[in-house]
C-alpha cells in the first residue's frame, strides 16, 4: 500500500492523497448509511489525473470507487471492495451557461444547486434536478439518472444530457454525444453512460440542456381522508390532459413526522395530501388549477388550499423536501426505498405498501412523485433488532416484486447500487443481465471500475 500510495502522490500531490484512518471513514458510507472502508481517497483535479489513476489501477489491479457528495441512497459510492476511492470534489468549474443555444457545461463536481443558480440569472432552468440538489453533485446525478419533483412535466437527468467527457475504466479519455439539438452520429454512448453508476466510467465534464424559466407557477396542497382517492386524483388529472411541474403525494405517517418535525400547520389527520405545482402562461396556469380543483373535488378532497405569495409556495414545497430528514427522526434506521409503477396502477402500488406494513408489522411512511408513478416507500426500523429487520427485509422483497408484477421497475431513480442488485434479474431477466455484463466486460475488463455494483458479483 506504501508502493501505491506513494505513486497516487506523484499524480496528484500529497494533498490529493488521504490515507489516515480517520480520514478514511469520512468517505466509507452514503446517505443510506451503506459503509466499506477505502484502503486511500484520492482527490484527482481533472480527468488527465483521473486517467492516470485508472491505468495505474489497472496496472496493480486495484478497485476505484467514483464519489461525489455521497448523497446516493443505494451504496453506489461505497467501496466494498476496498480500493482507491476516487472524490471528484475539486472538479468544481462551470464552463459556461450560454442562452443563445439553452445549454450549460460543467464539471462533474459542481453541487447541482449552484448550477441551477447560474442557470436562473439568466432565464434558464434546469429542471431535472434531485431533493438532494443542494448538495448533491452533477456527477452523481449523472451517474444515477437522477430525477426529482419536476420528472413528470420535464423528464430526469438523462434527457438533458447532450454529451459528456468521460474517463473510461482503463483510463481513456473520451467524449460523447455533440452540442447540437441533434445528433445520430454513431452509437449513442451517452445514453449508455448515463445511469451506469460509476460501473462503466467517470464523469468529469457534462454538457446539459437548460430550458427557459416559466413566466408563473402556482402551488395547491390537497387533503384527503383516503388515500386511494388522491391516487385516482393524480390519474383524472393526467388524463384530463393537464400535466403539472410537479405533482406529489404524502401518506399520513410522513405528513406526521413532518408536522412533528417543522410546525408549519400540516393536517395531522388527513390520510393523505397531494403538493402540485403548474408552471407556464399565467393565464393557462390558472385555468389549470381550477381544473385540478374540481377534479379533486369531486374526488371527495377534504380541503384544497393555493398559495398566494412566492413564501406560501415556498413553506408548501419545504414541507416535501423534509419528508426523508422528518421521518428518519423516528427511528434509529430508516430504509428509503425506490419503486415505480405505471401512473394507472399506482392506486394498487400504494394499497399493496399499506398491506405488506400491516403484514411484517413494521412502520412505512411513503411519498414521492406520484405524478411519474414514483413512490418512495420508506421503512424505518432498528438494524439492532434482528427478528425486526428479518420482517423488514420480508418486506422490501415483498414490496419489489409487487412493483414488477404491476409492470413496474425496481428503480426510478436512486440506482440499483448495492441493495437492489438481487432484484434486478426478477426485472430484467438473465438473457438482459448477460448483455449487461458482456458491456461492463467490454469496457472494464479487469473489474476495476466500481466492482459489486448493479450485478452483485466482484
Amino acid at each position: 500500500m506504501t508502493a501505491l500510495i506513494k505513486e497516487l502522490e506523484d499524480i496528484v500531490g500529497k494533498d490529493g492523497v488521504l490515507a489516515s484512518k480517520e480520514e478514511r471513514i469520512c468517505y466509507s458510507y452514503d446517505a443510506q448509511l451503506s459503509e466499506a472502508m477505502p484502503d486511500v481517497v484520492v482527490i484527482p483535479e481533472n480527468a488527465g489525473q483521473i486517467s492516470k489513476i485508472m491505468k495505474l489501477a489497472n496496472r496493480r489491479k486495484v478497485k476505484v470507487v467514483p464519489r461525489g457528495s455521497g448523497t446516493g441512497l443505494s451504496g453506489g459510492s461505497v467501496p466494498v471492495n476496498g480500493g482507491i476511492l476516487l472524490l471528484l470534489r475539486k472538479l468544481d468549474k462551470i464552463i459556461t451557461i450560454d442562452r443563445e443555444n439553452l445549454m450549460g457545461v460543467a464539471e462533474s463536481g459542481v453541487v447541482t444547486a449552484r448550477f441551477c443558480e447560474a442557470a436562473g440569472k439568466v432565464g434558464l432552468m434546469y429542471p431535472p434536478y434531485p431533493s438532494s440538489y443542494k448538495t448533491s453533485m452533477l456527477g452523481g446525478n449523472i451517474a444515477s439518472n437522477a430525477g426529482g419533483v419536476m420528472g413528470l412535466k420535464y423528464g430526469v437527468t438523462g434527457d438533458y444530457v447532450m454529451g459528456m467527457e468521460v474517463v473510461l475504466p482503463t483510463g481513456e479519455i473520451i467524449k460523447t454525444g455533440a452540442n447540437t439539438v441533434k445528433s445520430v452520429s454513431g452509437y449513442d454512448l451517452t445514453g449508455l453512460l448515463v445511469g451506469s453508476e460509476g460501473t462503466l466510467c467517470i464523469v468529469t465534464e457534462a454538457t446539459l440542456k437548460l430550458v427557459p424559466k416559466p413566466e408563473f407557477t402556482q402551488s395547491l396542497l390537497v387533503v384527503f381522508n383516503d388515500i386511494e382517492s388522491a391516487a385516482k386524483s393524480v390519474s383524472e388529472i393526467i388524463s384530463a390532459g393537464i400535466i403539472p411541474s410537479a405533482l406529489e403525494i404524502m401518506d399520513n405517517a410522513t405528513i406526521n413526522a413532518i408536522e412533528d418535525f417543522k410546525k408549519i400547520g400540516m393536517p395531522k389527520t388527513a390520510d393523505a395530501v397531494l403538493l402540485i405545482e403548474a408552471d407556464g402562461i399565467k393565464e393557462a396556469v390558472e385555468k389549470d388549477a381550477a381544473r385540478i380543483s374540481d377534479i379533486c373535488e369531486k374526488l371527495n378532497a377534504e380541503s384544497i388550499k393555493t398559495a398566494k405569495t412566492v413564501s406560501e409556495s415556498k413553506e408548501l414545497w419545504e414541507a416535501r423536501t423534509s419528508a426523508l430528514p422528518a421521518l428518519a427522526r423516528i427511528k434509529p434506521t430508516t430504509m428509503l426505498e425506490d419503486v415505480t409503477v405505471p401512473r394507472g396502477r399506482v392506486p394498487e402500488m400504494i394499497t399493496y405498501i399499506q398491506q405488506i406494513a400491516k403484514k411484517y408489522d413494521i412502520m412505512i411512511g411513503t411519498f414521492g412523485h406520484i405524478g411519474d408513478g414514483n413512490l418512495h416507500p420508506t421503512i424505518l426500523t432498528d438494524k439492532r433488532d434482528r427478528e425486526e429487520m428479518e420482517r423488514v427485509e420480508k418486506a422490501i422483497e415483498e414490496i419489489f416484486k409487487t412493483a414488477i408484477e404491476l409492470g413496474g421497475t425496481v428503480s426510478g431513480e436512486h440506482g440499483v447500487g448495492l441493495t437492489k442488485s438481487r432484484f434486478l434479474k426478477m426485472e430484467k431477466g438473465k438473457e438482459g443481465i448477460e448483455v449487461m455484463r458482456a458491456i461492463k466486460n467490454a469496457l472494464d475488463p479487469n473489474n476495476i471500475l466500481n466492482p459489486g455494483k448493479i450485478f452483485g458479483w466482484v
